[in-house]
């Protein structure tokens, strides 16, 4: 490998692992906002999607639609809408550690969906990474497991949460192949904010912030997590395997979980800490592996 690629790898990765960092405020946000769940995933589009517009048409790369690819880009945005559909409710209906890990439980969809269509081979120590982390995952929610009711359907939205996620990783990284970092998370965010509307519109109990407090936590939603966090992914995604890149984001569900006891004084209990550690330790194997 080159001296230019190596670093251009380093570089990806360090953007993955903020944006993780960064990805993992969306449950709190959530939690503060004062609209519905709902409301609050169409919030988190519809407020970045103007600056993320801004961002693609000074961008240099920003024009040629003729050539773009359209259809990964749809897919891209669908799939996001179906991700915070899902996942915004999730928080709600159980804890940030169960509700942000089963989210990420989306590098065994990734992993296969990479194979199916790209026929990207692993290795033997990658599909042991995978499951290291995700051994680190279920010793971090399950203390939660035997809860049933609210949780459990919270539990079954946060799997759901992962396919969506899922598809659209593997949409990004298609279109990366022919898109800039600032046209995919400008189109993408659109079409999902669009797809998102009707939806809230028909099910948030309260749709419109109530304080200005509640519009500053909206557009902390929008900022931190989507604009900054899903941009420095898009572009980790665009500079290597999507499969190591989507256990590489693992990291996200531990950092979700420490914020969360911070933040809003959810407990971690000493299993879930060693599930944190498994995970990351998970994170340096597929390093290793990819």
């Amino acid at each position: 490998m080159s001296q230019p690629d190596a670093s251009r790898k380093t570089l990806a990765f360090a953007a993955l692992l903020l944006g993780a960092a960064a990805i993992a405020f969306a449950p709190i946000f959530v939690r503060l906002s004062d609209t519905g769940p709902t409301a609050s995933a169409v919030w988190r589009v519809a407020l970045a999607a103007a600056p993320l517009w801004l961002w693609m048409r000074l961008s240099p790369r920003g024009a040629g639609a003729a050539r773009l690819p359209w259809k990964s880009l749809l897919i891209a945005g669908l799939c996001f809408a179906g991700d915070l559909g899902a996942w915004h409710v999730a928080i709600t209906y159980t804890s940030v550690a169960n509700s942000t890990l089963e989210a990420n439980f989306a590098p065994i969809f990734v992993t296969l969906g990479a194979w199916l269509l790209y026929r990207q081979r692993v290795s033997r120590l990658f599909l042991l990474a995978l499951a290291v982390p995700l051994g680190g995952a279920v010793l971090l929610i399950g203390p939660n497991f035997a809860l049933g009711g609210r949780a459990l359907r919270g539990d079954g939205l946060g799997v759901l949460t992962a396919v969506f996620y899922a598809g659209y990783m593997l949409a990004i990284k298609s279109a990366s192949e022919r898109a800039p970092t600032a046209v995919i998370m400008a189109v993408s965010t659109g079409v999902a904010a669009i797809a998102l509307l009707p939806y809230a519109l028909a099910t948030a109990d309260v749709f419109l912030p109530q304080s200005m407090t509640g519009w500053l936590v909206l557009i902390g939603l929008a900022l931190i997590p989507h604009i900054v966090g899903q941009s420095l992914i898009a572009y980790g995604f665009a500079h290597l395997p999507a499969s190591f890149s989507s256990v590489s984001l693992l990291l996200q569900p531990v950092l979700a979980a420490i914020y969360a006891w911070v933040l809003l004084g959810e407990a971690v209990g000493p299993v879930q800490m060693l599930g944190g550690l498994v995970v990351l330790a998970g994170i340096y194997l597929a390093l290793r592996g990819s």
